[in-house]
């Protein structure tokens, strides 16, 4: 597992030893990179069930100005500490031990871009979704990258968050939300009111 492009490129990350964290393959992080690079520069990330940190730390390579890592592990958080001292990235890291409502409820600015890669078959996407949404974290042109097994089920739309885009890599699903039109639309409407 490695930083595939950007300041940090080639830093090989220190990877989990079991079967506890399933990072993100390299092709299928390349394929996520290569659908949301006109997202990432000078962007706020949340890296949520951030494991090793992988998403949040081949965002900040490429320009993310900040990343928040949020794990439920005591080994992930050694893990996205240790990798991101190897990338020399702790002033740029926000790194947050609990779990997902945990770490949403101690973010207290939006993000462009949240990387969301909960336990395959654990049900959690719609939960995430549901907190994100009611914690207002997502900026009104922000998505939220959801990685998946091709069978999981994830909602349609939660609450102001809908689909805008899927792709399927082998057995991985990678499905991409952002705020429905329609709510942004209201909330400008009601700004000028």
């Amino acid at each position: 597992m490695r930083i595939i492009t950007g300041e940090y490129r080639g830093r090989r990350l220190e990877s989990p030893i079991g079967y506890d964290v399933r990072p993100t393959s390299d092709k299928v992080k390349e394929a996520i990179f290569n659908i949301i690079m006109n997202d990432i520069w000078d962007a706020t990330c949340i890296d949520l069930f951030a494991g090793t940190g992988n998403l949040g730390l081949e965002a900040l390579s490429r320009g993310a100005k900040k990343c928040y890592f949020g794990d439920n592990s005591r080994e992930s958080i050694k893990l996205i500490k240790n990798n991101v001292k190897m990338c020399r990235a702790e002033d740029k890291s926000v790194i947050i031990a609990g779990d997902y409502a945990k770490t949403l409820s101690r973010i207290s600015e939006k993000a462009n871009v949240i990387f969301l890669d909960p336990p395959y078959k654990d049900g959690l996407y719609e939960n995430c979704l549901e907190l994100i949404d009611s914690h207002d974290l997502l900026c009104e042109d922000g998505i939220i990258v959801a990685e998946h097994g091709v069978r999981d089920y994830v909602p349609e739309e939660v609450g102001n968050l809908e689909i805008i885009k899927e792709r399927k890599y082998g057995k991985i699903m990678v499905t991409i939300y952002a705020a429905k039109k329609d709510a942004v639309m209201q909330e400008d409407e009601s700004d000028e009111q």
